[in-house]
């Protein structure tokens, strides 16, 4: 499968661009590449297909901000295919005042949007996770709201005993059709609101849209490794589809609580753990906190402040099982800044033992420090030189 080019490049557009810009240049794609505008072109249909799918990334502020930081792969499925150019007359004919985007391409023939079924919404939840339930995964319970059919009236959105008509207007096609060139220009019908039909006497529960607002709650599997603002996707628990097509789905977006001790980058965990200076200079023994409680850990005789200790295996596991991230302990000397008249007896005794065997860099060190502060001496007084 070919590599999919960068969305701000198929857009022609600069990574700054504003959503008018983006429209903008969305807008001459689409008519460059019109499939009326190249018949049994198979190249133009696809350029039509590719900025179709760049322009619905980047005029949406939270599938940019995913794309911007992830790629392609952070878009995690929350994307339609469009692999019927149809579709995308369906998205986006609107952006066009009701639309370049006709009836249908190459020749007629096609259903009308009024009339052609179609996809669902899709609805969106927040789902707050550990930073252990993400390393483990989980299985949770989410509520959101969608909208369903109205038990009294079945969907219809009439009064119990009457049935919606027809539309007289548009023929109960929904859409009010135009010729112009090469173009096939498409409105919604302004009588039905491309419906096709008219409700005369509404149901007094759902107001005539034959739609109500409920709660619902739902199991979700989380996998073992996801990470923030991933979508977890439970297919067909979205909004009821138009014309009897498929319901969307609900899209189940990941938080994942701070840790008080590990911090996330990728797959590996980093925790920061600070030590005295004798466990530093002899050594020591340590717990370190984990996902699975405490570990113990060697600290090296000799530790300096800021070095990195790596655990393996104990940072977070692959959402697609290709292994197990470290976890990385940075260590932090800590100066005490109170001592017991024994603790600070004891450590005036290193520092006159230091002081009498030093080590070459440190003798070299104060060496150079002491000609600093001392003024240089000359071969020759003034009366001398004069």
């Amino acid at each position: 499968m070919p590599q999919e080019r960068d969305y701000y490049e198929v857009l022609g557009v600069e990574r700054r661009a504003s959503s008018a810009e983006i429209t903008t240049a969305y807008r001459r794609l689409a008519m460059q590449f019109h499939p009326d505008r190249n018949p049994g072109n198979d190249e133009a249909a696809g350029r039509f297909k590719e900025a179709a799918r760049a322009f619905e990334v980047l005029s949406d502020s939270s599938l940019r901000d995913r794309y911007d930081r992830h790629g392609h792969a952070g878009l995690q499925g929350g994307t339609h295919d469009f692999n019927d150019i149809s579709d995308i007359f369906d998205a986006f004919g609107e952006l066009f005042g009701g639309g370049i985007f006709g009836e249908a391409f190459g020749g007629g023939g096609g259903r009308r949007r009024g009339s052609r079924a179609r996809k669902g919404k899709d609805v969106f939840c927040e789902l707050t996770l550990t930073l252990a339930e993400a390393a483990e995964g989980a299985t949770k319970t989410v509520s959101f709201g969608r909208h369903e059919a109205c038990g009294t009236c079945d969907g219809s959105g009439a009064k119990p005993g009457t049935s919606p008509e027809s539309c007289e207007y548009c023929g109960g096609h929904g859409q009010v059709l135009q010729s112009a060139g090469v173009f096939r220009m498409q409105t919604t019908c302004p009588a039905c609101r491309g419906a096709g039909k008219l409700v005369r006497d509404k149901c007094a529960s759902c107001r005539g849209a034959g739609l109500v607002e409920e709660q619902v709650e739902r199991k979700v599997t989380i996998p073992a490794g996801v990470d923030e603002d991933v979508r977890v996707r439970l297919a067909g628990e979205g909004e009821p589809g138009g014309n009897g097509g498929p319901p969307g789905d609900c899209y189940c977006v990941i938080q994942i609580e701070e840790h008080p001790f590990l911090t996330r980058h990728g797959r590996d965990l980093v925790c920061e753990v600070p030590i005295t200076y004798s466990q530093a200079a002899l050594g020591a023994t340590v717990d370190v906190p984990t996902l699975k409680g405490p570990h113990p850990l060697e600290i090296p005789k000799g530790t300096q402040s800021d070095a990195t200790i790596k655990m393996r295996g104990m940072g977070m596991p692959e959402v697609r099982g290709r292994g197990i991230g470290d976890l990385i302990v940075q260590i932090h000397i800590e100066v005490p800044r109170s001592l017991s008249p024994r603790a600070e007896e004891l450590l005036r005794e290193l520092a006159e033992e230091e002081q009498i065997s030093v080590t070459p860099k440190r003798t070299s060190f104060f060496d150079r420090l002491k000609d600093y502060f001392q003024p240089r001496e000359t071969s020759e007084t003034p009366e001398e030189s004069a």
